[in-house]
Parts: structure tokens; C-alpha cells; sequence
């Protein structure tokens, strides 16, 4: 799962999570685990957005094994 271009719930990008990669039964099942472990990117109190369970404002994709090669996850710290 990702963040779709053009949504500004991930403006400014501190403290909000860019990514996941869920095992799930399905969509519905994936965005509500995403959702759970959102950062700043979900809103608080009045102003909660929500952007994992919408999938205006982020992706969500099957993932199947050997259907080609790539990286997945990169979890990276610079200082």
C-alpha cells in the first residue's frame, strides 16, 4: 500500500508512514491493519482522515509471487 500522488494528507511528511506490506484475507482486511498502524497521515480528534481505508487517497495491490522481480520493503535511516 501507498499514498496516491496529489493527496495532502501526507503534507508535511514527518512523522506519517509512506508504506505497508499487509497479509491479508482481503482489501477491506489490509486497509483496516494499515489503518491501525497509520501515523500522523490519519488526522486526530475532529480531523481524522483516514487515508489507508480510501482508496481515493491510497493504493492497494495483490501481491503474487514470481509475477516479477523487485524490492518490496526497503527500510532505510540516514542521519
Amino acid at each position: 500500500m501507498r499514498p496516491k500522488k496529489g493527496c495532502d494528507d501526507w503534507e508535511p511528511w514527518y512523522d506519517k508512514a509512506f508504506g505497508f506490506i499487509v497479509f491479508a484475507e482481503n482489501e477491506k482486511e489490509a486497509r483496516e491493519l494499515a489503518d491501525k498502524e497509520a501515523g500522523d497521515e490519519n488526522g486526530w480528534g475532529d480531523h481524522k482522515r483516514n487515508p489507508w481505508l480510501d482508496e481515493k487517497k491510497s493504493t492497494c495491490e495483490k501481491l503474487k509471487a514470481g509475477e516479477k522481480s523487485e524490492v518490496i520493503m526497503r527500510d532505510f535511516a540516514s542521519a
